[in-house]
């Protein structure tokens, strides 16, 4: 399984969400609060954006996150108003390579997951047989979170609403209705989605025991690190800021759990809502 963390807001720079923090993603990757594996250290990779233009800057890197000297260079100067980033722990049987790291991007997207498809071994020769050649030529790697990806891509391209954050919600819910009905291994499927000005996130299993990955969100006016101590200015308070992440990455109030089974997006005016799947 993986850990990831997302970001919306005003400008900050990575090392708030990657380094600073008690529970950061880097502490993560190394000793993950809750999920049986501990450690992601196959890899990490991070993506933000910039008003350069509108497809984000990615990172990618074999190298576990906690060792890596060139993260711990340029997180603390690299700023973004929307910040993606990934700590991996390969799937059995999936190998370590870059291609394989998250994010995953392609033109303004930036994907995640945290999880696996039942299966996929079995199953991934007939669900890269259900791709049009345009989603199949955007994979690179061999991961079950990149045919994810590939599928999403098909969804948003569809005819949309007005409401582009709604939409990316609704290409996520597709993706996963596409592999969810199997009656092997079950799913586990954590999906994180973002064009930049909106993110859109699910925390889902068909696990018949009920268990899922961890998911949350945290919002409020700002979010700070002082002095060591990383918190959320006024939580709860008037969206300006959100957080998504596998983990909180502190303890201040306003961690809010991710109910099982739901997708919610964050729009760019910082307006939320959810449903379940």
């Amino acid at each position: 399984m993986c850990r990831f963390v997302a970001y919306l807001g005003e400008p900050v720079s990575l090392d708030l969400l990657l380094l600073k923090p008690s529970n950061s993603l880097v502490h993560q990757s190394l000793d993950a609060k809750e999920f049986r594996l501990r450690v992601n250290g196959d890899g990490f990779g991070v993506a933000w954006y910039t008003e350069l233009r509108p497809e984000p800057v990615r990172v990618r890197t074999l190298t576990p996150a906690w060792s890596n000297q060139n993260l711990r260079s340029f997180a603390p100067v690299a700023l973004s108003g929307c910040i993606v980033a990934h700590v991996r722990a390969a799937s059995p049987g999936l190998p370590v390579t870059e291609t394989n790291c998250h994010p995953f991007v392609h033109g303004p997207f930036t994907f995640c997951h945290n999880g696996s498809v039942g299966d996929f071994a079995a199953r991934r020769q007939g669900l890269l047989a259900g791709l049009a050649p345009e989603a199949f030529a955007a994979i690179e790697g061999t991961t079950d979170s990149e045919v994810l990806f590939a599928m999403f891509l098909e969804e948003i391209a569809k005819p949309g609403t007005e409401d582009r954050g709604h939409d990316l919600a609704v290409a996520l819910a597709r993706t996963i209705d596409r592999v969810k009905h199997h009656d092997g291994e079950p799913s586990y499927l954590n999906l994180c989605v973002t064009d930049g000005q909106r993110v859109a996130a699910t925390r889902f299993s068909t696990d018949p025991d009920g268990n899922m990955s961890s998911l949350y969100t945290h919002h409020g006016k700002r979010y700070d690190c002082v002095d060591g101590v990383c918190r959320m200015v006024d939580p709860g308070g008037g969206l300006t800021t959100a957080i998504i992440a596998s983990e909180p990455l502190s303890t201040d109030d306003g961690w809010e759990p991710v109910p099982p089974n739901h997708v919610g997006v964050i729009r760019e005016d910082r307006t939320a809502s959810s449903w379940s799947l």
